[in-house]
C-alpha cells in the first residue's frame, strides 16, 4: 500500500509528526505508520510499549484530539498505526494550522487560513457557544468593572446598565439561543482557559535578553484590562523625577495612554484560537507587545499606520471593549497611540507582522531613562508566601494618596485586617519598594518605584 493523501510512512517516531496528524485532522483524516519505510517495507520500531503510552498523551496535549494508536507485528517486527479522523473544528499545533493536501502537508497562513476556518466552522471563533457554564458562573467583579467603566466612558447610560447580567449579555450580543458565547466566557469568566488554553496576558521584565521577573494575568479579559496598565507602571517601570518651581514632575519613558491603547487593542483583536498568550516584553529602551492576528485581506503593517477602516477580528469582544472605553472605533486607535507618543516626545511605534504574529515596538523616551531597579526580592505570592498583585497595587496607591496613613487606617480603607497590612508592608519594605521616613508617630511612607 503506497503513501497517499490519507497514508504516511515513517521509520521512527518524532514529535514533529504531530504536525502531520494535525494536517490529517484538518483534512479528511488519515493514518501514520511508524516502523515502515517509504517503500512500504516493515523495518520495525523500538520501545513500542513506551511509544504506546507517550504518543496518545502527546496527541491529546498537543492537538486536543483523541487518536487510535495500535500495535501490529509482521515477520517478527513491531510497527505502530496512528489513526485520526477528520475534525469538525480547526485543529492547531503550537499555534500552527496544518492541512493535508494530496501527499503533502501544508501550513495554512493568512487568507488561506481565514478561508479554511470560515469553511470549517461556518461561524466566527468567538461566536461558538460553550456548554457547562452559565451566567451565574461568571465573575461578579468583572461585571462590576464593566458597568463602572461603561458609565464612566459615557458609552452606555445608567438605565442601559441597570439590568440583570443576563440581560446585559444579551444586549451586548454575547448570548446565542440562551447559551454563552466563547466571547462572553473570555470577557467575564474567571478562568478563560476553559474555552482555550493560552487565553491570558504575560508580562515580563527583561535585561540583557534574560527575564528578571514576570506576571501571568489569567483572569477574565475585563479584569485583566482593569489592572494591567497600573501593574506595568507601578511594578515594571520607573519614572524620572524632576522639579519645576518646586513641583515634583514624574516622566515615564513610555506614553501611558499609548501603551494602554496598544495593550487593549491586542486583547480585543487577538486570535485566541491559536492558544498563544498575549505577550508584553518590557526592556529598558523598548516595550514590545505581541499578539496573534488574522488581518483583513490585503492589509500590511503599513496599512495599520495609515487611516483605515475598523474591521475587528472579534467584533463582539471589540464592542464590549469599546463600550467600556478601552478602545476607539473607526480605526482611530493607532492614530491615538501615535498622538500620545508625539506628545511625550518619543519616537513613533513600529508595527511588524511575523507570520501570524503582530508586534508593536515602542521606543523609550531617551531623556526619561534612568537606572532600572533590580528585580524585587519578593514577587506576587499567595497562601504559599507570595504577594497578591492587586493588593500590592491598592496598598501602594493608598500610600501615595496618604503617605502618613497608619497601618490600621490603611487596613480599614482597603477592607483587610491590620495583620494582613503588616505582612504586605514588611515584604514591601524588605524588597525596597517602600520605606518609612521619620518616626512611627510623625513619619510617612516613601514609594521607591
Amino acid at each position: 500500500m503506497a503513501e497517499s493523501q490519507n497514508i504516511e510512512y515513517k521509520e521512527s517516531w518524532r514529535d514533529e509528526y504531530l504536525k502531520w496528524l494535525c494536517g490529517f485532522a484538518n483534512a479528511q483524516g488519515g493514518t501514520i505508520y511508524i516502523g515502515i519505510d517509504d517503500a512500504g517495507n516493515v523495518v520495525g520500531v523500538k520501545d513500542v510499549k513506551k511509544l504506546m503510552e507517550d504518543i496518545p498523551n502527546k496527541i491529546q496535549s498537543g492537538l486536543g484530539i483523541v487518536a487510535d494508536v495500535n500495535k501490529h507485528t509482521k515477520d517478527g517486527k513491531d510497527y505502530l498505526e496512528i489513526k485520526v479522523g477528520p475534525s469538525s473544528f480547526p485543529i492547531s499545533y503550537h499555534g500552527e494550522f496544518h492541512y493535508r493536501s494530496g501527499a503533502t502537508k501544508q501550513q495554512l497562513t493568512g487568507i488561506a487560513l481565514t478561508e479554511f476556518i470560515t469553511k470549517k466552522t461556518g461561524v466566527r471563533w468567538e461566536d461558538v457557544t460553550v456548554d457547562g457554564i452559565t451566567v451565574d458562573d461568571l465573575d461578579a467583579e468583572s461585571f462590576k468593572i464593566f458597568r463602572r467603566e461603561a458609565l464612566r466612558s459615557k458609552r452606555m447610560t445608567e438605565a442601559e446598565l441597570n439590568i440583570s447580567n443576563e440581560e446585559l449579555l444579551s444586549k451586548l450580543k454575547l448570548l446565542s439561543n440562551g447559551k454563552l458565547k466563547r466571547s462572553a466566557v473570555l470577557l467575564f469568566y474567571g478562568d478563560p482557559s476553559i474555552v482555550q488554553v493560552g487565553s491570558f496576558v504575560k508580562v515580563g521584565k527583561f535585561a540583557n535578553g534574560t527575564v528578571e521577573y514576570h506576571d501571568d494575568l489569567e483572569g477574565s479579559l475585563i479584569s485583566t484590562a482593569d489592572k494591567i496598565v497600573d501593574l506595568i507602571y507601578l511594578k515594571y517601570l520607573k519614572a524620572k523625577i524632576t522639579y519645576e518651581h518646586d513641583r515634583r514632575v514624574e516622566t515615564y519613558p513610555f506614553a501611558r495612554n499609548a501603551i494602554r491603547e496598544a495593550i487593549y487593542n491586542a486583547i480585543a483583536h487577538n486570535c485566541y484560537m491559536y492558544g498563544t498568550p498575549i505577550q508584553i516584553r518590557i526592556e529598558e529602551e523598548q516595550i514590545i507587545i505581541s499578539n496573534r492576528c488574522i488581518l483583513p485581506e490585503g492589509w500590511t503593517a503599513e496599512t495599520l499606520m495609515q487611516p483605515h477602516d475598523s474591521i475587528p477580528y472579534n467584533p463582539d469582544i471589540a464592542n464590549v471593549f469599546y463600550r467600556a472605553g478601552y478602545i476607539e472605533t473607526w480605526g482611530q486607535g493607532i492614530q491615538k497611540i501615535c498622538d500620545e507618543c508625539i506628545a511625550l516626545g518619543a519616537d513613533l511605534p513600529k508595527y511588524e507582522i511575523v507570520g501570524t504574529g503582530l508586534r508593536v515596538y515602542f521606543p523609550a523616551l531617551k531623556s526619561a531613562l534612568i537606572d532600572q531597579p533590580k528585580a524585587p526580592k519578593h514577587q506576587n505570592t499567595d497562601k504559599h508566601g507570595a504577594l497578591d498583585d492587586a493588593m500590592v497595587l491598592r496598598i501602594i496607591e493608598k500610600l501615595k494618596e496618604q503617605p502618613d496613613i497608619s497601618q490600621e487606617a490603611l487596613g480599614e480603607s482597603i477592607g483587610v485586617t491590620r495583620r494582613v497590612v503588616q505582612k504586605y508592608i514588611n515584604v514591601l519594605k524588605e524588597s525596597g519598594r517602600i520605606e518609612r521616613v521619620g518616626g512611627k508617630r510623625y513619619g510617612h511612607w516613601k514609594i521607591n518605584d
